[in-house]
């Protein structure tokens, strides 16, 4: 079995994978306290299904892009759950979990993801004879500068919608296939799918050097440094 942990966002989720399928989830959305639910989350999702840590074949964790202290969190429980007994773990991009659903209908498929600052991290994503590939990297537009930016043939989905999918239908380019936001559970469903295949594959990361995707740094400035007083 394997474990699917993403926290890239404000909704985030466990599932749990097996014979290609959902077992069993949970979802939830909190602005900033992933870390008071997730372990909660993932403790209750396998005793449904009467597993240890230790006997799943792999954990899956969605890198990224998204909230800087809500990644970690989701990162570092999964290099947690798979250090101690050298369990695979794969991480895949947030993009490509968004976009993955979309993968059959043959077109380019452009995910968004709200990242804040006004800002959306996006990437284009394509099944191109028969190989799901990244087509397009990833970037970061600010959200006036979208309708201008992301290619007008591609399927626009992804949680970035919620914040996109007006000002697209708004400006004077024309987007016909901007697709209504399903919620995190599609993405929790891809994530471990994607995951499972790789594992398949023979495909791991690193669980010491895994590391969130990011594309920009944090806004923290550096302390300052502290001065004498003079007395």
């Amino acid at each position: 079995m394997l474990l699917a942990i993403d926290t890239s966002t404000a909704n985030a989720g466990v599932l749990l994978w097996d014979d290609n399928r959902p077992v069993y989830s949970i979802a939830w959305r909190s602005a900033y306290n992933h870390t008071s639910r997730l372990m909660p989350a993932v403790r209750q999702t396998l005793q449904q299904a009467d597993i240890k840590p230790r006997e799943l074949d792999g954990i899956a964790v969605a890198l990224g892009p998204g909230g800087f202290s809500a990644l970690r969190v989701g990162i570092s429980a999964a290099k947690g759950l798979a250090l101690p007994w050298g369990t695979p773990l794969v991480g895949v991009s947030t993009l490509e979990t968004e976009a993955y659903p979309y993968a059959e209908t043959g077109n380019p498929v452009c995910p968004l993801l709200n990242i804040g600052r006004r800002d959306m991290a996006w990437a284009v994503y394509q099944r191109v004879s028969g190989d799901w590939q990244k087509t397009q990297n990833e970037d970061i537009t600010p959200n006036i500068e979208l309708a201008k930016t992301l290619p007008t043939n591609a399927i626009i989905c992804g949680e970035g919608t919620l914040t996109a999918a007006p000002l697209l239908r708004e400006s004077d380019t024309h987007f016909p296939r901007v697709m209504e936001y399903p919620g995190p559970s599609l993405r929790l469903w891809a994530l471990a799918h994607l995951a499972s295949e790789r594992l398949h594959n023979g495909e791991s990361a690193d669980a010491t050097s895994l590391q969130p995707l990011y594309l920009r740094k944090p806004s923290i400035t550096p302390p300052n440094h502290p001065k004498r007083v003079q007395r």
